[in-house]
């Protein structure tokens, strides 16, 4: 064997912060959603919340790698309807996880899972796709105060 073949190639792909915590937060209102989300990083760290696209896509907890674990709490969910919030889009029927589905109730969710997490003050908004639509400067006032 020569040098070159004794010399492994480093890791390239980033490796996730730590896993804290996940869960169901119920939605408001009489609606039969329960949306999911999950924390990685530090709890201490400054708050980002993770958007993901769409449509029905859901989050993938590989999306926290973009963030330094110290200085970072990220929070991912799963938007009404996609990935492991209920009801699922996928279901046989898919009018449960379509009902009470707009713009504003995903608005309503960021706002509730703040509260439910005791995210106050600043937070930044991470996205792509439908997650950074939802997250444009118009909305981003509504998302991200306390």
């Amino acid at each position: 064997m020569d040098a070159s073949t004794q010399t492994a190639a480093p890791n390239s792909k980033p490796v996730n912060p730590p896993f804290i915590r996940s869960g169901h937060l119920v939605a408001a209102g009489f609606s039969e959603h329960q949306i999911y989300w999950e924390e990685y990083g530090s709890l201490a760290g400054e708050p980002v919340i993770v958007m993901h696209g769409g449509p029905g896509a859901g989050s993938d907890g590989s999306s926290a790698r973009f963030f330094n674990p110290q200085r970072y709490r990220v929070v991912l969910f799963d938007q009404r309807g996609c990935g492991k919030s209920r009801p699922s889009a996928s279901d046989d029927d898919a009018t449960p996880a379509l009902t009470d589905n707009t713009t504003q109730h995903l608005i309503d969710d960021v706002s509730a899972l703040r509260h439910e997490l005791n995210i106050n003050g600043k937070m930044h908004v991470f996205g792509g796709s439908w997650g950074i639509t939802l997250a444009t400067p118009s909305r981003i006032p509504q998302l991200c105060r306390p």
